[in-house]
């Protein structure tokens, strides 16, 4: 399975419709994959939270549009990172969108952990409450946003909803990417999973994004890692690497708390 991750550069002096558009272009470009991954809130930014009222929209939205006909024209699956939400309440969420090779939409995941610390994002959106994982032709991926990267329990959950990939979508800042680096590799040893961890690059709310967007195998090894600007991250898995690391070292057969 060939996937390609797209780190974005989110810069404030750029529209969100022309990003838009920007990122279905670059999403058409990556044919040749099976699968597509953008980072999280690329569309305004994961610290812009002045931007996440004005710019909310529906499920259905703009957004939805264009990454659907991204993928359909590029035939790929597509995590198309996050964006903000309007629910039919008003409630924002924090919601990603896998869609198919024929732009169906395949699957949401609403971010469970919201960051902030009784600020920004933690107190504007609200938080999702269900594990989504998607059944692709080789792979199961597990969904996580972000902040969710440093709660184990929720990848454990994923692991035992059969996912195989845990995909990471995120607005990391610059001045925590060693916890990135280390998180990531972390989730992927004890859950002998492949990771793809796509951030953004650029700068937007004032903080500067860490960008760094890594590919994890199931024993911890990187693969592949991005640099700190925008860049397109594209590396070859082996589907059956995960059931072989399993089995090799069945570590997750000896688990006694059910966690």
């Amino acid at each position: 399975m060939r996937a390609s991750l797209i780190q974005i550069a989110v810069n404030e002096g750029e529209s969100v419709v022309s990003r838009r558009s920007r990122v279905a272009d670059l999403v058409r470009e990556q044919s040749g994959s099976d699968l597509v991954v953008l980072p999280e809130l690329w569309t305004v930014g994961a610290f812009a939270y002045e931007q996440f009222e004005t710019e909310a929209e529906p499920l259905d939205g703009p957004t939805y549009g264009a990454m659907a006909a991204a993928a359909r024209d590029a035939g790929v699956w597509l995590h198309a990172g996050s964006f903000v939400e309007r629910a039919g309440d008003g409630s924002l969420y924090n919601t990603a969108l896998v869609l198919s090779p024929t732009g169906e939409l395949a699957a949401t995941y609403r971010k469970i952990h919201r960051f902030g610390f009784d600020q920004g994002e933690a107190v504007m959106m609200s938080a999702g409450e269900t594990l989504t994982t998607v059944a692709l032709p080789e792979q199961t991926l597990g969904l996580a946003t972000c902040y969710d990267l440093r709660f184990p329990e929720l990848f454990r959950g994923l692991v035992d909803a059969g996912a195989t990939t845990l995909v990471v979508s995120a607005g990391w800042p610059a001045r925590r990417r060693e916890h990135w680096t280390l998180l990531n590799r972390a989730r992927a040893v004890e859950d002998q999973s492949y990771v793809l961890a796509c951030g953004s690059a650029g700068s937007n709310g004032g903080v500067e994004q860490a960008g760094h967007s890594l590919v994890v195998d199931p024993w911890g090894e990187v693969l592949a890692e991005a640099g700190p600007g925008e860049e397109v991250l594209t590396v070859d898995l082996d589907p059956k690497k995960v059931a072989e690391t399993r089995e090799q070292f069945p570590a997750l057969k000896d688990r006694r708390l059910g966690l």
